[in-house]
Formats: structure tokens, sequence, C-alpha cells
């Protein structure tokens, strides 16, 4: 088994050769518009995860991971070349969900600077219920004449 160290810069190494290869290697137009966005490679180095992303609809995102099935083996074929371990890792694609949730997080802040905004226009406005002067206070003492001579 290796270390978790070797196994990250393995990873690292793989997405770019996968990069690469998609751009020189893989001849298929539904590949084009695919982003590798990160790799994982399992410690004992016999399985690699490979994110991306499209750019596109949910169509050219189905296309996308078609073409990916498709060429697997000639990725990791160049994979397998281009890494320094005994066996090529198995290749598995995995479309990235962090743009999805880059988006519903900043749909989520969006909702809450506006709400934000509502109740800031509401406390602009709004008055005490009670006193202006909520606090109790001890009625002034009358002062001693005696001690201010």
């Amino acid at each position: 088994m290796a270390d978790p160290a070797r196994a990250a810069k393995l990873a690292q190494r793989i997405k770019v050769v996968v990069a690469e290869a998609l751009g020189r290697r893989v001849k298929d137009p539904r590949v084009e518009s695919i982003t590798v966005t990160d790799a994982r490679v399992t410690n004992d180095l016999q399985h690699a995860t490979i994110y991306y992303t499209v750019f596109g609809d949910e169509v050219a995102q189905a296309d996308a991971a078609r073409a990916l099935e498709k060429a697997k083996g000639v990725l990791r074929q160049e994979v397998g070349r281009n890494i320094t371990v005994r066996l090529a890792p198995t290749l598995e694609f995995v479309a990235d969900q962090i743009p999805v949730n880059a988006s519903n997080l900043e749909e989520l802040l969006r909702e809450a600077k506006r709400r934000d905004a509502e109740v800031a226009a509401l406390a602009a406005s709004a008055k005490h219920a009670g006193e202006s002067d909520p606090y109790k206070a001890d009625a002034p003492e009358d002062i001693d004449e005696d001690h201010n001579r």
C-alpha cells in the first residue's frame, strides 16, 4: 500500500495526463467541452476517479459522459505510459457537482441578502414598544447642602 502523499501526487499527474490526452488523443468532438477538475487515486494506486465538468446543457453532459466511457481505454493507456507505477489504474469518470453546488449556494446568498435588506428597512422605521428608556432609574436624591459648602 502506498502512502497517501504518493497517491495524491499520482492523482495530480493523472489529472494532467487525462486533460492533455482529451485534447490530443481523443478525436471525439463531444469531449471538447470537458474540463478535468480533480482526480483521486486509492491508496493501493489501483483505481483512479476523475472528476470533470462539461460546458453546456444536460444533453451535452450526457454526450460527454458517453464519449468518456468510449475513450476510457485510450485514456487508461495514455495514463499507463505517462506515470511510473507498475500497473495503470482503472479509470472512473464522475461528473463534478461543484458548479451546481456553487450555483445553489450563490442563490441562497442572494436570497439571504434580499431578506437582510428587508429586515433593515423594517428596522429603520420601527419604534420601541415601550418607553424610550425602559430601565428603572433611581430617583435623583436631594442634594445635601451641608456637604456642598
